[in-house]
């Protein structure tokens, strides 16, 4: 698994949408003045939210804040996603790009140009495109590395089993693998076999730590802090957490907590950063951004990851 030390990631979803430009700047300021460093969109974020029915707001307001920002490009990291932007306005998932090689070289080239930048940290695969040979993808992601537009990718929302034959035809290829995984995980985990609501999820599970851990790989988690569920009491838990395991993880929850003199999503990103996963962090607000950032100070012992597990 990664051998660097954990870190808070921006998740930049709603920038250009339902976070407007000077609050997305504020917030961005607040994570860079406070030593972040990698900042999470992709390039359909959020085609199901704005107008236009396309992607591409949230990297444009990235961008923009690049342009007012001289000298930060070298102080930050981008990651972005390819697969899921729709090629035809308000039509997904029916036009929505995929992963052919055409489909990853333009995706790639329009978010660069909608970022103002040369390269790209880090590029996701967004998500599995069965329709299309993973030699293909896999040929199209290294060629990209090749030519210094992406100096990593990863592959977000994969089953273990294709990210592992996507690196061995990567290595028949004398091509750069996938060295990262995308994921959701929190601390609190839903009921087993219920499917969540949200479409395209895909829940970490021990075989991609597993995967991970045995081949040195980064892993990033998303929706880390269920959108604002662990704290505010307008936003439930969604009905497939509604299990005794729940119940008895919140409590413990509070418990550590209150022993560390934390909130509870500082404890959950916590937790989560104890494990060597990097996790992204969807903020509305500058707070929010400074409360996650206040989570790497946060120290939790083997007991407290004991009681943990003992109360699922």
């Amino acid at each position: 698994m990664n051998t660097t030390d954990p870190q808070i990631v921006a998740g930049t979803m709603d920038f250009g949408t339902r976070v407007g430009p000077d609050r997305a700047f504020a917030i961005l300021d607040s994570f860079v003045a406070g030593g972040g460093v990698w900042l999470d969109t992709a390039n359909c974020y959020s085609f199901w939210t704005d107008p236009s029915g396309v992607g591409g707001a949230s990297e444009r307001l990235i961008g923009a804040w690049l342009r007012a920002r001289p000298g930060t490009r070298d102080r930050v990291r981008i990651a972005t996603k390819v697969r899921h932007n729709p090629l035809v306005p308000h039509s997904w998932p029916e036009s929505a790009e995929g992963l052919s090689a055409r489909a990853v070289r333009a995706g790639v080239e329009e978010s660069l140009e909608r970022l103002g930048v040369d390269h790209i940290d880090m590029l996701w695969a967004h998500a599995e495109d069965r329709t299309v040979p993973l030699e293909e993808t896999v040929g199209a992601f290294g060629e990209l590395v090749t030519k210094g537009v992406a100096l990593r990718v990863g592959a977000a929302n994969h089953a273990a089993w294709r990210v592992e034959r996507a690196r061995s035809l990567a290595r028949e290829q004398g091509v750069e693998p996938w060295t990262a995984l995308q994921l959701r995980h929190s601390l609190v985990q839903p009921r087993p076999l219920t499917p969540v609501a949200e479409g395209g999820h895909r829940m970490l599970t021990a075989e991609d730590l597993d995967l991970a851990q045995s081949e040195g790989l980064t892993v990033w988690s998303y929706s880390t802090l269920l959108w604002g569920s662990y704290v505010r009491p307008d936003k439930p838990l969604p009905p497939t957490y509604a299990h005794p395991g729940t119940t008895r993880v919140l409590a413990v929850l509070d418990a550590v907590a209150g022993e560390l003199s934390a909130t509870r999503n500082q404890v959950v990103l916590a937790w989560l950063m104890r494990q060597g996963i990097d996790p992204i962090v969807g903020a509305s607000r500058v707070e929010h951004i400074e409360e996650a950032l206040a989570a790497r100070r946060v120290r939790l012992s083997d007991e407290h990851l004991a009681r943990f597990e003992q109360a699922r």
